[in-house]
């Protein structure tokens, strides 16, 4: 099947069938379809859109394109499920989700991925602490699971080739904001994951990929509807990101914030209400609660027994890290040699803030990539937040800066100040969890 033929099917904008679709994937894994040829194809994709049935099968065949896990060996003593966030700034979720649902018998096995652009990637998160593997050989993968209930981990080079060599090709082509490739892109690899269910934590706000609810319910609706089409049950949350989630945005400052979290010290309202919910959702999908109010119990639970926290340093160690990790979370991670406080200019409330930017400041500061080659510093970035709707004094911190060097602390400071926005009234809070979204 010629490979200008299919991509003409799309740019004159018809359907195209599977066969087209599996004789695009499977080019694209074999090398058989050119740069060029892949990104044309890409490109009518985005221009013409693609039918629900499209999609599934897009998303099916990059699924089947290498290995997709089997689960039956592991001896594994739960559902297979998981969560996944179409990204944000200060998103630690993943860190604090994983071990409380496996804390409540079930089976996380997470692939998660680095940061680019302004949001922040879990795997650089969990880079910050030392000994941590996380691209683990099988015998290591199960035997994590096996110990700790969950394993969060970076894509191998075998599971979904066709996403990976795709979503490069659409990074440098302008084709990365497509609803059904990025439906296909996110589910082929969670497909390939051996899941049983899925929740989606879909972003919306200034924060956000989707900067506006109508946007965020289409990427929602796509990933749920074409998730079931492919038998992956799936349901979506569409929660605010509008401010930074929790009081940090920087890798290892994360990372110490999560585990504060699972300790029961540092509980954010909003954070924690969209752990709950989620962690909740998955024990409804796994069969592990038999309503929203006792899924929320068991949560509750695994979060004050300290069982999370226990699940989460069982993860650590089994994976190469510290097995005192938890207890000394300090003594292991980096810090930054400088920290300046952001003054707040004014007294007032909290009214806003210019989230993208500042995860972009993340980025100034080396605690993200402009490139996917670029190196991490895990030290950096911003701890502290004020939070929206917080009312504070002339002089008081809205922030805290975390930074290489005085010169690069300096500028944060500046930059932090345009950025977090301060009126004289207190404004309507909006709520964290905006839509459900089901089949």
């Amino acid at each position: 099947m010629l490979a200008q033929e299919i991509i003409r099917i799309k740019r004159d904008g018809h359907t195209l069938a599977r066969p087209h679709i599996d004789s695009f994937v499977k080019g694209l894994v074999d090398g058989s379809w050119s740069e060029g040829q892949a990104a044309a194809l890409a490109m009518a994709m985005f221009l013409k859109g693609m039918r629900r049935d499209e999609t599934v099968a897009l998303t099916q065949a990059m699924t089947h394109s290498g290995l997709v896990m089997d689960w039956s060996s592991a001896k594994l003593n739960g559902p297979i499920l998981d969560k996944h966030s179409s990204g944000g700034v200060g998103d630690k979720i993943s860190l604090m989700l994983a071990p409380l649902v496996a804390a409540c018998g079930g089976v996380v096995p997470m692939i998660s991925g680095r940061g680019l652009g302004h949001t922040g990637g879990t795997l650089d998160k969990l880079g910050s602490i030392p000994g941590y593997n996380a691209t683990p050989d099988v015998a290591t993968l199960h035997h994590a699971l096996q110990a700790a209930g969950c394993a969060i981990i970076g894509q191998t080079a075998d599971l979904a080739p066709a996403d990976r060599r795709l979503y490069a090709i659409r990074d440098v082509t302008a084709t990365v904001e497509s609803v059904p490739l990025i439906t296909a892109s996110i589910l082929s690899k969670k497909l390939a994951a051996g899941l049983q269910g899925l929740v989606m934590d879909v972003k919306v706000g200034n924060g956000a990929f989707a900067d506006s609810l109508d946007m965020a319910s289409t990427l929602a609706e796509s990933l749920v509807q074409v998730a079931g089409g492919a038998g992956l049950p799936t349901r979506a949350w569409i929660t605010d990101m509008n401010q930074v989630l929790g009081h940090t945005a920087g890798n290892a400052l994360e990372v110490l914030e999560a585990v504060a979290f699972l300790k029961g010290q540092a509980t954010e309202p909003r954070q924690l209400e969209v752990t709950r919910r989620l962690s909740a959702e998955l024990l409804l999908m796994g069969g592990l609660a038999t309503d929203e109010a006792e899924a929320l119990q068991k949560i509750d639970q695994a979060l004050q027994s300290g069982r999370g926290l226990d699940q989460f340093s069982r993860m650590v160690t089994a994976l190469g890290g510290p097995a005192d990790f938890v207890d000394r979370p300090t003594h292991y991670l980096a810090s930054a040699p400088v920290t300046l406080a952001v003054p707040a200019p004014r007294s007032g409330f909290v009214t806003g803030m210019a989230t993208r930017d500042i995860g972009l400041a993340v980025v100034e500061l080396g605690g993200g990539r402009r490139l996917a080659s670029d190196t991490v510093d895990p030290r950096v970035g911003f701890s502290d937040f004020a939070q929206i709707g917080q009312a504070v004094q002339a002089g008081e911190p809205l922030a805290v800066v975390h930074a290489a060097d005085v010169a690069s602390a300096e500028r944060a400071r500046a930059s932090l100040l345009s950025l977090i926005h301060i009126g004289d009234t207190a404004p309507e809070l909006a709520p964290v969890l905006v839509k459900y979204i089901t089949v």
